[in-house]
């Protein structure tokens, strides 16, 4: 997915027009990787769960052991205010961000209380209702919390991303389906997985290994309240290839419909459809 030009930037207390340069060279968000972000979306004029969204990238500061410096409620309202900078009917990806800024013990730990803040919005697209995907498998896998910070959304952890997707692409498909350390369905290489058989909807129970994301939760919630069976359990790569559906959920495009697991393949079928009307409908009314 393109990303725009469009881009407005909150740094150091004011708004700024475009990519401006945020960290220097020894900071150690530049060399050591001490960043965090989150990503929520604005798009038919709502910004659904952005609140919630606020709240994680703080979450995510303290687990990557940098303070956060300014609150949810603050973050959110700045993110609104910036927004008014775009024309309304503009999609926007709005990203909040942290890093660390002084290097503390051994050059290595950040400074937990000089931490860098900025928001990022950026004009990009939403996707199509019926843009679908392809899945595969990749030799890589979701890290676990003994060897990384898997409780927090870190800039980090995507290198690992981006090469299960640089695999994926190479075979000809479009996105992972991903293994956890016991060998078991994770995630996607960018995005939560469901799956749903004989009218039940399944999706990987969250063990600590990859982020359970905000819109998973709220597709969850939407999906029971609309009394849909939903299980969070342990789910075998067997399990996606004997399913009848598979969709990708994340803040991005919020439903990606996925039509084939390798050499198996589904529709577009009719929960992915119900989950993203669930949303819509959720998302423009007074909850959203």
């Amino acid at each position: 997915m393109a990303l725009s030009n469009n881009i407005r930037t909150y740094f150091q207390g004011t708004w700024h027009d475009g990519n401006v340069p945020i960290m220097r060279a020894a900071d150690h968000g530049s060399w050591l990787g001490s960043s965090v972000f989150d990503g929520a979306r604005y798009f038919e004029g709502i910004a659904p769960d952005l609140l919630a969204h606020c709240q994680r990238v703080n979450r995510s500061a303290k687990a990557l052991g940098i303070t956060p410096t300014e609150s949810p409620e603050t973050i959110r309202d700045i993110a609104l205010d910036g927004l008014k900078l775009f024309d309304k009917n503009a999609a926007v990806y709005i990203r909040p961000m942290y890093w660390g800024i002084e290097n503390g013990l051994a050059g290595i730990v950040p400074k937990p209380d000089e931490t860098g803040f900025c928001i990022c919005l950026e004009e990009v697209a939403m996707a199509e209702a019926a843009a679908a995907t392809t899945l595969t498998t990749t030799r890589f896998q979701r890290p676990i919390l003994a060897d990384s910070v898997v409780n927090a959304k870190a800039g980090c952890l995507y290198p690992n991303n981006a090469r299960m997707l640089k695999e994926a692409i190479a075979k000809g498909f479009g996105n992972a389906l991903v293994a956890d350390a016991m060998g078991n369905v994770a995630e996607s290489a960018s995005a939560n997985v469901f799956m749903a058989r004989d009218d039940e909807i399944f999706t990987p129970i969250a063990n600590g290994t990859f982020l359970s994301g905000i819109t998973r939760a709220r597709h969850i919630k939407l999906l029971r309240q609309a009394g849909k069976t939903v299980h969070e359990t342990v789910l075998s790569f067997d399990d996606f290839r004997q399913a009848d559906e598979v969709f990708l959920s994340g803040n991005m495009s919020k439903v990606t419909p996925v039509i084939a697991f390798d050499e198996v393949h589904y529709q577009h079928g009719p929960v992915a459809k119900l989950t993203r009307s669930l949303y819509w409908d959720w998302a423009h009314s007074d909850a959203g």
